[in-house]
């Protein structure tokens, strides 16, 4: 009854972090890049309770294999593409299909984006609207007329009194084998860890790489309708491990009556 107890408890905390990760998906619906949380839960089962060889019990070999609850496996993003949205914003960079866009950290680390919306930073460099520019150190002058970005991330401009557009270079995408495994640091920005591997550095249009598509932004990939079965699923079964907990109790209030 103790051990049903303990499982009703993995049940309930497992679910509540289901019904966390929902309610931020939902939070963000309307947030350009937005990418959903994903939980994935495990089972839990009794290790080391066996005993080998000849004096293996019934009971032990039972034992051995029994669930204690269940734990969050994971808590990934997904990067399912979404629809893309016309801005006409000269300063709005999408990317259809994969990769990510490289940025230059403060501290010198690397973190990656899923486009957005980007400007001119203080020192003349695109960047993001936070500020931190992208890894290709693109410098825009402060007179220029127009902003060129084309499919395969060839960057140039208009400048006044000038026919013809000037090079400003280009840019690159990078992907990850498993994507699943970067780590969200907020504001869209992800960083690659030991899960999500290395990053491949490539070219827009090419070996697999998603184009980029200016004066477009891409939407969150959350969709109400199956966050909203979800968060149904979720709370039915949390109630289910709240009635497991209760029902333990109650037995466990009848035999302690017994003894009395």
């Amino acid at each position: 009854m103790l051990d049903a107890m303990y499982i009703g408890a993995t049940g309930m905390q497992a679910q509540q972090t289901q019904v966390d990760a929902i309610a931020n998906n939902l939070a963000n619906v309307n947030t350009p890049g937005f990418k959903k949380t994903r939980v994935s839960f495990s089972d839990l089962v009794v290790s080391g309770a066996a005993v080998t060889g000849a004096g293996r019990s019934e009971d032990s070999a039972l034992r051995s294999s029994a669930g204690v609850g269940v734990r969050v496996a994971s808590a990934g993003k997904v990067f399912d593409g979404a629809e893309l949205k016309k801005t006409d914003a000269p300063l709005d960079l999408a990317i259809a299909g994969d990769g990510f866009l490289e940025l230059s950290m403060p501290d010198g680390s690397r973190a990656y984006a899923r486009g957005g919306s980007l400007k001119v930073n203080a020192e003349g460099l695109l960047a993001n609207q936070a500020g931190i520019p992208l890894k290709a150190g693109i410098s825009v002058p402060e007179n220029a007329e127009a902003l060129l970005i084309s499919g395969t991330g060839r960057v140039q401009v208009r400048m006044p009194g000038q026919s013809g557009l000037m090079e400003l270079g280009q840019l690159e995408l990078v992907r990850f084998a498993h994507p699943q495994g970067l780590l969200a640091q907020g504001g869209n920005l992800y960083r690659a860890t030991d899960a999500s591997g290395d990053a491949v550095l490539g070219r827009p249009g090419e070996d697999g790489m998603g184009s980029l598509a200016q004066g477009f932004t891409e939407s969150s990939n959350v969709k109400l309708l199956d966050e909203m079965v979800d968060l149904m699923v979720a709370q039915r079964a949390y109630e289910a491990s709240v009635k497991v907990v209760q029902a333990s109790d109650e037995m466990l209030g009848m035999v302690n009556a017994l003894r009395k």
